[in-house]
């Protein structure tokens, strides 16, 4: 048996100002953005720029989805991005006023930092060794 992880969901206010940040800031790739008008939502798809899973921005429609805006995991790091370049990362994030959690630490992994993106889901950035 094979397996892959497809999508991962994260709960938004609002599609249109998470596709900007995640597309604009991080320069991920958008690739869906399709119409469920019929269902009250749309599907939509942003991928990081090295391929891998793909996150389903799911605008939130109940006042429990609201409620999780930002805290998925109650308060750790809740999605994990890999880099080449960390510095050249953390430099496009504080150009663009993303609140940067934790500096870069060297771990026996590589180096990571921790930002937070506009509805405070944590991310750790990682530069791998």
């Amino acid at each position: 048996m094979s397996h892959t992880l497809a999508h991962v969901a994260l709960v938004v206010p609002d599609y249109d100002e998470a596709i900007r940040f995640y597309v604009e800031v991080v320069g991920f790739q958008l690739t869906a953005d399709i119409d469920q008008s019929q269902q009250g939502k749309r599907w939509v798809l942003v991928q990081p720029s090295g391929g891998g899973a793909s996150i389903l921005l799911a605008r939130a429609s109940t006042n429990d989805q609201r409620a999780a805006i930002g805290n998925q995991t109650g308060g750790r790091v809740f999605l994990f991005l890999d880099t080449d370049d960390l510095d050249r990362d953390l430099s496009r994030l504080r150009d663009a006023g993303v609140r940067i959690v934790r500096e870069p630490v060297d771990t026996s992994y590589g180096r990571v930092a921790v930002f937070a993106d506009p509805w405070g889901n944590l991310w750790d950035l990682i530069q791998r060794r």
